[in-house]
């Protein structure tokens, strides 16, 4: 496909929310096409998805119903938006995406990583994700950051030895692949860490 795609991927309260709105900064200013995504979500199907997801009253969801419906929600959101888009040229960043999956549903909610590995595969129709960008920040520091877990997400208010599994999973990923994952010390300054994104993607050449 004729555009480059990249993810954003992290614990919670690492940053992703803020990097996301610099580099839209930055691309407007610089006259790249771009688009902004995320999930699960980034289409109307797709949404309803996530909030049935991460609804903090559906406490009887099983992890099983919660990995296909993450599924679900990916493979809609990859044919319909992502798809039509890096043919069209454009540098899809999307906020979480497959590496979530195996973080949360395989290392936190322990289930297997294979399965996990087979359904994202199904899900993403093909697409290669170009770049990862790994903000690196432990939960703890996460948590502090943003004042606390948001009791209406029914994963984010999972108890922190659950968010400290999903820290070990994403480190992992990013020890095992790192061609394509880069770990950003998420710590820095907000400056310091859009600076540090913007050179990676200059030097894979998904941007000019």
């Amino acid at each position: 496909m004729a555009g480059k795609f990249v993810t954003i991927e992290g614990c919670e309260g690492v940053g992703k929310t803020t990097l996301i709105e610099g580099l839209k900064k930055y691309f407007a200013a610089t006259g790249t096409a771009a688009v902004f995504t995320r999930e699960p979500g980034g289409t109307a199907v797709a949404e309803k998805i996530r909030a049935l997801i991460l609804d903090a009253a559906n406490t009887e969801t099983t992890p099983v119903t919660e990995l296909l419906l993450y599924a679900a929600a990916r493979a809609q959101h990859t044919e319909e938006l992502i798809i039509p888009a890096l043919k069209a040229g454009k540098v899809v960043v999307c906020d979480r995406y497959s590496d979530s999956t195996l973080a949360y549903q395989g290392y936190a909610r322990g289930l297997s990583k294979s399965l996990c590995r087979t359904l994202n595969s199904i899900a993403e129709r093909g697409v290669k994700i170009d770049l990862t960008v790994f903000l690196d920040l432990s939960p703890e520091k996460g948590f502090l950051r943003k004042g606390g877990a948001d009791q209406s997400d029914r994963l984010e208010k999972e108890d922190l030895l659950f968010h400290r599994r999903v820290y070990q999973g994403f480190c992992d990923i990013a020890r095992s692949d790192t061609e394509r994952v880069v770990a950003v010390d998420a710590s820095l300054t907000r400056e310091e860490v859009l600076d540090s994104v913007i050179n990676e993607m200059k030097r894979r050449g998904i941007i000019g």
